[in-house]
């Protein structure tokens, strides 16, 4: 995505300066410029996580997604609890067991180990498909309104500023005036509300950390001897 919004800029500025050249070397006559000569480039910029954070959706979606990420990590911490006294009770009484029942315990414990790990890969998965399945529709909405923004007001190209969460920034610097937030708010009908800096939950397009124990048994199962 971040690629080919480059390369679309990139395109712009050659087409605005090939369209400059071309002007330069053909001087449009200026009775004649409203019908021959080509519109200026008109380039815009919003932040779509900001303007998803301010819509009516925002706040279910994140419920939705914290109480699937709560669910997760209760099962996990079961899982582990779980292995954890399996693995002590295996740890005090192994020397006096046989080699049958030491056998079994071991089986038991690197089958608990694999089930540990493949839970923490679907609970992850799972949480990512529920977070599309939860934004996309909003995300739909929101281009379907900066497609009207652009329309209405001459934008050639509109870009989204955020490129996600710690990365650099798609636009390092741009106008004021090329800001079209507060152009799709309105159209949506969404008057926006201040966001607490100190907030420590995360907004609803931030891509769902993943559910993970303090600590994996991975390695940590005695070996079949």
């Amino acid at each position: 995505m971040k690629k080919n919004l480059v390369m679309a800029f990139v395109a712009a500025l050659m087409m605005g300066g090939l369209s400059a050249q071309a002007q330069a070397q053909n001087p449009v006559n200026p009775a004649e410029s409203s019908t021959t000569a080509a519109g200026p480039l008109k380039l815009g910029y919003t932040n779509i996580d900001y303007i998803l954070s301010q819509t009516s959706e925002s706040k279910e979606i994140s419920n939705q997604l914290t109480i699937q990420r709560t669910q997760s990590e209760n099962e996990m911490k079961r899982l582990m609890k779980e292995f954890e006294d399996k693995l002590a009770s295996y740890e005090k009484g192994a020397a006096q067991m046989s080699d049958v029942i030491r056998a079994d315990r071991e089986k038991e414990l690197q089958g608990l180990q694999t089930r540990i790990q493949e839970f923490q890969r679907n609970a992850e998965s799972q949480l990512q498909a529920k977070y599309q399945q939860l934004v996309n529709p909003v995300v739909q909405k929101i281009q379907t309104n900066i497609d009207a923004v652009a329309k209405e007001n001459g934008f050639t190209y509109i870009f989204n500023i955020d490129a996600g969460a710690g990365t650099t920034p798609i636009l390092l610097f741009a106008p004021k005036e090329g800001d079209v937030t507060e152009l799709v708010l309105k159209k949506m009908g969404v008057t926006p509300q201040p966001q607490n800096a100190s907030a420590t939950t995360a907004s609803p397009t931030t891509t769902p950390a993943a559910t993970r124990p303090a600590t994996t048994p991975a390695n940590t199962a005695p070996k079949k001897k």
